[in-house]
């Protein structure tokens, strides 16, 4: 069954789901920001079969997500490390963290986000820089407009 393309669909949140929706890409780039760079790193965290794990690498070094360098030219082997545009999908990832531990908590563990010079536990919010404001909250709403260029 062949899956729907949503790269035409004029919405922001389906174009982002056409290069990150699928779920090992997402896995992919939480792996990456924990320092994993290799096929090899990522094979053994994720438990992915090669094949599945060489298209989704190559699905977002195409999407501009990752950047391959080579590191060894004999045998040939890539590392996958973030560009600009990947490391844009942090706070996507830190809210997904947020939601998977309200809502689906694993058993035996908890995976926390901590100030790094205090230890102290904090919760990921998106916030409007000019006012300090939550945007979840009210007061916010998404528009749609057209652009003078489209």
């Amino acid at each position: 069954m062949q899956r729907k393309s949503f790269s035409d669909m004029q919405c922001p949140i389906a174009r982002g789901l056409e290069h990150v929706g699928e779920w090992w890409s997402i896995l992919i780039l939480r792996d990456a920001f924990r320092g994993l760079t290799r096929f090899d790193e990522f094979s053994e965290s994720l438990g992915i079969a090669p094949n599945m794990l060489t298209r989704r690498l190559t699905a977002l070094v195409e999407a501009g997500l990752l950047e391959r360098r080579r590191y060894n030219e004999r045998p040939p082997r890539d590392a996958y490390v973030l560009t600009e545009r990947g490391r844009d999908f942090r706070p996507v990832l830190l809210a997904m963290l947020a939601f998977g531990n309200k809502h689906f908590p694993p058993d035996d563990r908890e995976v926390q986000i901590v100030n790094a010079d205090t230890g102290e536990r904090v919760d990921p919010v998106l916030v409007d820089p000019a006012t300090g404001r939550r945007v979840d909250g009210p007061g916010y709403q998404v528009l749609t407009t057209m652009l003078a260029n489209a």
